[in-house]
């Protein structure tokens, strides 16, 4: 079976059940970074990645309907519609505030 190389973004499952996607491929070192659902990261080297894909040990699915699982982000952590950039400039303080332009 002549098993592809992973791209960033793809998501595959263990035998176990467990999902994960690819988040970095160095050919070059030849690894494989890979985060799991639970935000876990792991290194597997590019012979052994192959090998688990060609035995079924490892094997394509689909991204999770809700992929949140990996990601540090709890709704109390921030607004959804907060504006970082109009936000900034509201904590910024302006040089010429204390400026009296008619004295």
């Amino acid at each position: 079976m002549n098993v592809q190389r992973p791209g960033i973004g793809e998501w595959y499952r263990l035998r176990g059940g467990e999902s994960l996607e690819v988040v970095a491929f160095d050919e070059a070192e030849g690894t494989i970074e890979v985060q799991y659902f639970d935000g876990t990261v792991e290194e597997f080297d590019l012979d052994d990645w192959r090998s688990q894909r060609a035995t079924g040990a490892i094997e394509e699915a689909e991204a999770p309907e809700d992929w949140s699982g990996s990601v540090d982000f709890e709704p109390e952590d921030g607004r959804a519609d907060a504006d970082p950039i109009a936000d900034d400039r509201q904590l910024r303080a302006d040089r010429l505030d204390d400026l009296d332009l008619f004295e």
